[in-house]
């Protein structure tokens, strides 16, 4: 069970926005990149700078229960790992990684298969964020020095998404059945944040 999940969705209750993406996609294969290309063409975001992705694994590259990149995404997945080098690509997953990982095999087959590294987390996302960024601060070769040039790309508002404007971070979104949620609050006039105002 994702306690973490079930408890920040009353953050909504609050502050609706936070499940709102920054961009959406389709699918894995229509992932602009380098990923800041998503906003290059809106005056009011011109200047985006996307050094790191985190990468959800179920949904997003793989499929549910596979520990692999799914075939028809494999060739994506290479141009992401070449565009984001080393420690700027991170996996977090709320099965491989995490402390029902047990011993972090899940983890290691992820690693070994998809040659990116896979964040070991005590807490599911959305709350596992200081994690994320304590990952990024002890590696510098990543090059971000703040939340605003990390984009989080998965398929779930309440996790991913929510993680990402949590952290003050790009919510990329793979568009499923929680696209409705996103219509209805869209069309309430409510907006996505910005990530380069801040949040916490």
């Amino acid at each position: 069970m994702n306690i973490s999940g079930t408890l920040n969705v009353f953050r909504l209750i609050r502050d609706p926005t936070l499940c709102l993406p920054q961009h959406t996609v389709p699918t894995f294969n229509h992932l602009p990149i380098p990923l800041s290309k998503a906003f290059s063409k809106r005056d009011d975001r011109k200047n985006v700078d996307i050094r790191a992705v985190v990468l959800d694994k179920d949904n997003c590259f793989a499929i549910p229960h596979t520990n692999e990149v799914h075939k028809p995404y494999d060739e994506r997945f290479q141009e992401l790992r070449k565009a984001y080098p080393g420690s700027k690509l991170l996996i977090v997953s709320n099965t491989a990684g995490t402390d029902s990982d047990k011993n972090q095999a899940e983890a290691a087959i992820l690693e070994k298969n998809t040659g990116v590294k896979v964040l070991q987390h005590s807490t599911k996302k959305p709350g596992c964020k200081a994690e994320v960024m304590d990952y990024f601060r002890r590696h510098p070769d990543a090059e971000v020095t703040s939340p605003s040039q990390i984009a989080v790309v998965g398929d779930r508002l309440f996790t991913d998404v929510m993680m990402a404007n949590l952290m003050g971070s790009y919510g990329f979104w793979f568009a499923r059945m929680e696209d409705r949620l996103a219509t209805f609050l869209l069309k309430r006039g409510y907006c996505a944040p910005d990530p380069r105002s801040g949040f916490e």
